[in-house]
């Protein structure tokens, strides 16, 4: 099942596909998906970022292996930094160089503390593709990655929530990164150092997570340096692609 927000004459919708259309839901967290009775085609349709999360979290050095020898971390990024398939991602020319990071997000469904790993799929409200883009040479001057990680428009997703994958179905899922057309790296979610679980079990030991809130699971060697101009294209294997221009 996909789950979406659209633009509307009449404002944002959430959403959930039916065949050519999307049928607008009261909320994408409600157990029923209680429908209103208004629908809008899907070609045509101008999508926007799929949640509104109130809290966004990455994870950092998950990027390999070897990142299992050191304990798992993570850093925020505002809330403010998200966006969704088409709006630009904009560059501060003081910035630096600055990358694009393909990367399995997971939106979580309720509220979740202190989760058991048993526990950690009924948390899971699906999955979307994430760009965690990162001013790569603003992360030597800090540590905490506040000034690296949260450009306006630094965290782009969508293009909408796949609802369908379990757990076990995201362990190895291609990654593909292209920018202007041209694939610039390729890898899988098998790649990453700690595991969806071991991430979710982690992170609420530590905070409490909320219906819409965004987890980036972490970039298996999937970035791609890009300047104002270019557009990024980030596809993961039975999720959807993601395009954003740089500007």
């Amino acid at each position: 099942m996909r789950l979406a927000r659209i633009a509307t004459p009449t404002g944002p919708r959430p959403v959930v596909q039916d065949g050519d259309v999307w049928a607008v839901v009261v909320d994408h967290h409600a157990p029923d998906l209680e429908r209103t009775g208004e629908t809008h085609p899907v070609d045509g349709a101008r999508l926007l970022a799929p949640c509104e999360p109130r809290v966004v979290l990455g994870m950092a050095h998950n990027s390999g292996p070897a990142d299992r020898l050191v304990p798992p971390q993570a850093f925020t990024k505002s809330a403010r930094t998200v966006v969704g398939p088409g709006e630009p991602v904009r560059l501060d020319p003081a910035a630096g160089k600055v990358v694009v990071e393909g990367e399995l997000a997971i939106v979580i469904a309720r509220t979740a503390r202190h989760l058991t790993p048993e526990q950690v799929p009924g948390a899971i409200l699906g999955w979307t593709v994430g760009n965690d883009v990162t001013a790569y040479e603003q992360s030597a001057l800090d540590d905490k990655f506040t000034q690296s990680k949260n450009g306006d428009g630094f965290t782009p997703l969508g293009p909408w929530i796949e609802t369908d994958l379990a757990v076990a179905d995201v362990a190895d899922l291609a990654i593909d990164v292209q920018v202007d057309g041209a694939t610039e790296a390729k890898a899988s979610t098998s790649g990453l150092a700690w595991d969806v679980v071991e991430q979710l079990v982690y992170l609420t030991s530590h905070l409490t997570l909320g219906p819409g809130d965004v987890v980036l699971t972490g970039s298996p060697s999937t970035s791609a340096h890009v300047v104002p101009g270019q557009t990024s294209a980030i596809s993961i294997e039975g999720i959807g692609t993601l395009t954003n221009p740089i500007v």
